[in-house]
């Protein structure tokens, strides 16, 4: 199975709002990594993110493991910059029954710091996300603990943001979609995807968790997605809107599909 590498692609299988759920495909291995990343932007990326790269004692090993996989020489930061994914590994401690995040080499993170993460069990690391803990929390634990080495998992979500830029910082809604019009949303609304993947390395252990960025103007996506997006718009006012900013766009949103 494969969830395709772009925002239109995404938004058919792409959670939103409403129960969390981790919502995960099987995939191939031809469908883990994207085939052809743009590697000028992954180097532009974290050179303007350097601190994107933040790697423990406990992360060079499976670091180290990852590249080989890939054909490459290093560790995590050379994975990362050679794919079009950001990567982050985690493992386990002995007596633990949380994964901790051990290396990041993220270039373009969804409004979060990689070296506040460091160290972090999984349920401190959601923590900002509303309902984790209640509806998310022993499942990701359970699937974690039974990742097999050679099973590769997708899943993927989507954001609407006030910024096409894929390293993004969320500002507040009021001041972020002040600008946004029913008319002009098409072109000032940005569709942000992430398509996550879940794999566990051979040697090791870790768990290798991949973020693929894809942004889109609303305006450039197919009328059957944005149509999706306005009927999305109702159930996420009432679930995460204020953490989303929903408030402050989906009127706008809904208005234009109206149009579209």
């Amino acid at each position: 199975m494969t969830l395709g590498f772009s925002v239109d692609d995404l938004l058919p299988r792409a959670r939103g709002g409403g129960v969390l759920k981790m919502g995960l495909a099987k995939l191939d291995e031809g469908a883990w990594l994207q085939p052809d990343p743009d590697l000028a932007a992954r180097a532009e990326g974290f050179a303007a993110y350097p601190e994107g790269i933040q790697l423990s004692p406990k992360g060079e090993e499976p670091g180290a493991e990852l590249a080989a996989m890939l054909g490459l020489s290093g560790g995590l930061p050379e994975a990362a910059h050679a794919h079009h994914e950001d990567m982050c590994l985690l493992t386990l401690r002995p007596g633990d029954e949380q994964y901790r995040l051990v290396g990041a080499a993220v270039a373009w993170p969804s409004d979060w710091t990689p070296a506040d993460k460091m160290g972090l069990p999984l349920r401190a690391l959601h923590a900002p996300i509303q309902g984790y803990e209640e509806q998310l929390a022993s499942g990701v634990d359970h699937f974690m603990a039974k990742l097999k080495p050679g099973a590769i998992y997708g899943r993927c979500n989507w954001f609407v943001a006030a910024t096409g830029e894929r390293r993004w910082v969320a500002e507040p809604p009021e001041q972020a979609f002040a600008h946004v019009t029913a008319e002009n949303a098409g072109e000032t609304l940005f569709v942000r995807s992430e398509r996550q993947t879940l794999r566990r390395l051979p040697e090791t252990g870790a768990i290798l968790f991949g973020i693929g960025i894809y942004v889109s103007p609303l305006g450039q996506l197919s009328g059957e997605n944005i149509q999706r997006l306005a009927t999305a718009m109702e159930g996420l006012l009432e679930g995460e809107g204020d953490r989303r900013g929903a408030g402050a766009y989906a009127r706008a949103l809904v208005s234009y599909a109206e149009c579209a």
